[in-house]
C-alpha cells in the first residue's frame, strides 16, 4: 500500500504560514529552510503553496521555486496564480515536478485538458477545497474557503479526471487545521469515484490519524502542515509508525 507523506508549506509574503479554516494564519519560518529539512527526513514530496497569489493576481514566486528545488531531492509540486500554460511552463521551468491548479480550473475548465495535453497528466494536479453542505454533500469553494463556488463535490472530481487531470489533493476545509484527523467520510467519497491518486489533506493532528487514512481510504497520500511545522510530528517517526 503506497504511504507517501508530504509535508505542505503554505507561502504568503515569502514566508511558511499556517492558519486553522484559514483563519488565524501565523508565521512559521522560511520555506528553503523548511523545504531542506523536511527533505532530509525522508519526505516522498513537498508541496509549495502561495496561498495569496491568485488574490493577488499574480503568479507564485518562481525564485522561491527555484531556491527550494535546489535544497530538496523529491518531487515538488507547487500552486498559485497560475492563469496560463506559459506559466505553467514557468513554474516547471524553476524546478516544480507538477502544478496545481485550483480556482484556474473551476474558471475554465478546460485549461486542465489543455495543460494535460501539453505537459501530461501526470503534471497536472487539482486542487480542491470542500466542505461538507446542508444537503448532506460536499460543496467546492473558492477564495481560501470563502466563496461557494457552486459545484458539488463529486460531480466536480468526475469532470476534472475525464478533462485529464492526474491526481486529486482533496482539503477538507471543517478539518484544516483543527488537528481533529481527516475527512475520512469525504476522502472515502471521492476515492470511490475515481482511479487516479487521491492527496489526503486538512486535519492531521496525530500519528494515528496518518494510520486512519491508510487504513480506512484508498487515499495515496497523506499531506499535512501545522503538525510538521509546530506540532512536534517528524516525516521520518511518521514513516516508523507506518512501517514504511
Amino acid at each position: 500500500m503506497t504511504k507517501k507523506i508530504i509535508p505542505c508549506l503554505d507561502i504568503r509574503d515569502g514566508k511558511v504560514v499556517k492558519g486553522v479554516k484559514f483563519e488565524n494564519v501565523r508565521d512559521v519560518g522560511d520555506p528553503v529552510t523548511q523545504a531542506a529539512k523536511y527533505n532530509a527526513d525522508g519526505a516522498d514530496e513537498i508541496v509549495l503553496y502561495d496561498i495569496s497569489a491568485s488574490v493577488e493576481k499574480r503568479i507564485i514566486d518562481l525564485e522561491l521555486v527555484r531556491k527550494v528545488a535546489a535544497v530538496i531531492d523529491v518531487p515538488l509540486s507547487v500552486a498559485g496564480g497560475i492563469g496560463t500554460l506559459d506559466d505553467f511552463q514557468k513554474a516547471l521551468d524553476a524546478g516544480a515536478s507538477k502544478v496545481s491548479l485550483n480556482s484556474l480550473a473551476i474558471r475554465n475548465p478546460d485549461f486542465i485538458r489543455q495543460a494535460a495535453d501539453k505537459f501530461g497528466s501526470e503534471r497536472v494536479i487539482i486542487g480542491i477545497d470542500a466542505k461538507a453542505n446542508e444537503n448532506g454533500k460536499y460543496s467546492v469553494m473558492l477564495g481560501m474557503g470563502k466563496e461557494n463556488a457552486n459545484l458539488d463535490l463529486i460531480e466536480w472530481v468526475k469532470k476534472v479526471v475525464e478533462l485529464g487531470a492526474g491526481e486529486i489533493c482533496l482539503n477538507s476545509i471543517d478539518a484544516d487545521g483543527t488537528r481533529d484527523g481527516y475527512d475520512l467520510a469525504m476522502l472515502n467519497a471521492v476515492c470511490a469515484v475515481t482511479d487516479v491518486p487521491v492527496i489526503a489533506s486538512g486535519g492531521c493532528g496525530s500519528l494515528e490519524h496518518f494510520g486512519e487514512v491508510f487504513e480506512k481510504t484508498p487515499a495515496a497520500a497523506a499531506l499535512a502542515a501545522s503538525m510538521f511545522h509546530f506540532g512536534g510530528l517528524t516525516v521520518k517517526g511518521v514513516k516508523e509508525y507506518l512501517g514504511t
